[in-house]
């Protein structure tokens, strides 16, 4: 629906502002308001709503597809995550060249209907595969049991907790089907005052214990690379690890170290922090290099045509694409595999949130950093200005970079005292004790 209301919108000109010419100094160009904008916001307010409700659920339905007692299936279940990512990546793909163009050369109106046509057959064959799916039907809010948990422990904050664990509220024997039962944990004893059994019933009484490139050149031979399909090359790069990585790492990395992912998920998630951080110095590097070349040319004041090729950035994508496979695909299994059931699409859920979160924190930290160094009169911040020649990008870099290490050193503190709840090593055979031979062959 919101596709179709912006290609209704491009497409129509009465539901356009008025025409104007942003080029010449004179021209005042009108915003647009009224209802004309309330329809431009429904539509670009629809489409997160739809994308965040299946971004939550996908991942959390296609990890439910899989049996973890299986040998075939775990390992099928970690290689889903990296496909699933690559499915993201494609779609990146698809939009950054196909649609792109078709917007460029056929108009607005059609690269929005070619976008909706998109979500419609995906929408068809995730429909088609209803009959297949191994649905896992809700048994309730998972919010409301996690409150549940918090109102009992503050009720019972000054009862005292008995000495034997065992006497702690269990689950019962009819309910541990239709539930799972977690394992109590060394953590957070406060909240085991809410299994305490005081002799009041209830559910709220005892609770179980369960523009860089722009400015360079962008020529491949004869071929110029328009500056917005730059961000294909990042996107090739991690579709291209993702493959390589699951294929050949994963396998290779699984004989060493008996974990059905290779690595643990915080592990992995760690390189993606140590990738993150070297491609943000690169990054600094690249566009100190860019600037020394702007001035030897005398191009301080260009906006284009800097004599240093744009694939300088590649080295910095290629680490950027490390991070999406690692920390990326590493922190959506992590969320997915220590989520309880019902919380599956909750762990989703987060994952995007804090996507979302640190984008909002990097456009704040983008502000803060301009505001703190520009002078008294106003003007001289780092990222002040559209001329990235006077600019101080680099020095912008090498304070991500820096914060960046620093966010290293802190996940590596708590994450090695993070205690796992569920086994990542390889299932083995009953019979033979040993790695399935089909499974390892399966994959």
């Amino acid at each position: 629906m919101g596709y179709i209301l912006l290609a209704v919108q491009a497409h129509v000109p009465s539901l356009h502002p008025p025409s104007c010419n942003p080029g010449q100094q004179t021209t005042t160009c009108e915003s647009l308001h009224g209802s004309n904008l309330s329809l431009l916001l429904l539509g670009l307010y629809l489409i997160p709503i739809g994308d965040g409700a299946a971004r939550a659920c996908l991942p959390a339905l296609g990890g439910e597809q899989f049996n973890k007692s299986d040998p075939v299936e775990q390992r099928q279940e970690a290689s889903f995550f990296n496909w699933y990512t690559f499915a993201v990546s494609t779609g990146g793909f698809v939009g950054l060249v196909f649609v792109v163009w078709v917007e460029n050369s056929k108009g607005w109106d059609i690269g929005f209907v070619v976008c909706a046509l998109c979500v419609l057959l995906g929408m068809l064959i995730w429909i088609a595969g209803f009959p297949f799916y191994r649905n896992q039907l809700p048994t309730g809010s998972p919010i409301t049991r996690i409150l549940q948990v918090l109102v009992a422990a503050f009720k019972k904050r000054r009862v005292k907790l008995p000495e034997n664990p065992s006497d702690l509220k269990q689950i019962k024997h009819d309910e541990a089907s239709a539930i799972e039962i977690l394992h109590r944990t060394q953590g957070f004893h406060c909240l085991d005052k809410a299994a305490v059994d005081t002799g009041k019933t209830g559910a709220w009484s005892p609770c179980s214990i369960t523009q860089q490139g722009n400015t360079m050149d962008t020529r491949l031979g004869s071929i110029r690379i328009s500056p917005a399909t730059l961000f294909v090359i990042p996107t090739v790069f991690q579709m291209v690890i993702l493959v390589v990585y699951d294929r050949f790492i994963v396998p290779f990395l699984r004989r060493i170290t008996g974990y059905v992912g290779g690595v643990t998920h915080l592990q992995r998630i760690a390189i993606g922090f140590l990738s993150t951080t070297v491609a943000t110095g690169v990054a600094a590097l690249v566009e100190i290099k860019r600037k020394k070349v702007a001035e030897d040319n005398g191009l301080m004041d260009a906006t284009s045509g800097i004599p240093i090729s744009v694939f300088w950035l590649t080295v910095q994508f290629f680490l950027l694409g490390i991070v999406d496979v690692t920390s990326f695909v590493g922190l959506l299994e992590f969320f997915y595999s220590e989520a309880s059931m019902g919380m599956k699409s909750i762990g989703s859920s987060i994952f995007y949130c804090i996507l979302g979160v640190s984008a909002w924190l990097g456009s704040l930290l983008i502000q803060l950093a301009n505001r703190v160094t520009k002078h008294r009169d106003g003007t001289g911040g780092w990222l002040d200005g559209t001329n990235l020649n006077r600019g101080k990008l680099d020095r912008f870099y090498g304070l991500l970079a820096v914060l960046e290490l620093l966010s290293l050193f802190i996940y590596v503190f708590f994450a090695r005292r993070y205690v796992y709840r569920n086994d990542q090593k390889v299932v083995v055979d009953e019979d033979n004790k040993i790695p399935s031979e089909r499974a390892i062959n399966a994959i």
